[in-house]
C-alpha cells in the first residue's frame, strides 16, 4: 500500500524544526519502503504492507515522539483516499491561483467536520469554504488576504484537530504517489 503521512505543526513559524532527511530515516527505520518527503512541512509518502491505519498512526507518532521529543499528530491517508479528496473538491477549485489562495483542511482522526465548520468565521466576498466528506476546502481572495478571517482558525479549539495543505501541495502529493524514487 502507498500512504501519505501528513504531520501536523512541524517547521511552521520556527517551531518543531525537523530536517526531512531525519524524517525519512525515522520512516525507513520503521520498515517502510520508497520513503519520500515533499517540502519542509511534514509530507511523507511511503509504502508498507501494513493495512491498519490506526496501528500505522500510533507507530509513527510513538517513533516521532522518541526521536524528536515532541508530540507530532499524524494523519495517514492511502493514495486512494487522497485521490478521493482531490476528486471531491468543489468545481473549479484551484483553477484561479493568481486570484485565490486555495487550501485543504485535513481532519485528524475522531474530528467531526461539522465541528470544524461551526468554528469558522468567513468574511463575505473574501473567504469561501465548502465542507467535503473528509476535508474542508477553503479559498481566500488574494488581493484581500489581510482581511480574511480564515487565518483566525488558529485561535479556535479545532485548530489542533486539523492539518492544512495548500492545493498545489495536495495535488503534488498525489502525483508523487504515482512515481517511483
Amino acid at each position: 500500500m502507498i500512504y501519505i503521512a501528513l504531520l501536523r505543526g512541524i517547521n511552521v513559524g520556527g517551531n518543531n524544526i525537523i530536517k526531512m532527511e531525519h524524517l525519512r530515516q525515522v520512516f525507513t527505520n520503521l520498515g517502510f519502503s520508497d520513503v519520500k518527503t515533499y517540502i519542509q512541512s511534514g509530507n511523507i509518502i511511503f509504502q508498507t504492507t501494513e493495512s491498519d491505519k490506526l496501528k500505522l498512526t500510533q507507530d509513527i507518532e510513538n517513533k516521532l515522539q522518541i526521536n524528536f521529543s515532541t508530540e507530532i499528530k499524524t494523519l495517514i491517508l492511502s493514495s486512494n483516499q487522497l485521490a478521493e479528496i482531490i476528486a471531491a473538491a468543489p468545481e473549479n477549485f484551484g483553477s484561479q491561483p493568481e486570484k485565490f489562495r486555495y487550501d485543504v483542511w485535513f481532519l485528524l482522526p475522531e474530528t467531526a467536520i461539522d465541528n470544524v465548520v461551526a468554528n469558522v468565521r468567513l468574511r463575505e466576498g473574501v473567504d469561501f469554504l465548502q465542507a467535503g466528506k473528509n476535508a474542508v476546502y477553503t479559498s481566500r481572495l488574494s488581493e484581500k488576504m489581510g482581511k480574511s478571517y480564515l487565518s483566525k482558525i488558529i485561535q479556535t479549539s479545532v485548530y489542533k484537530k486539523i492539518t492544512i495543505r495548500n492545493w498545489n501541495t495536495t495535488t503534488k502529493l498525489l502525483e508523487m504517489t504515482k512515481t517511483k524514487n
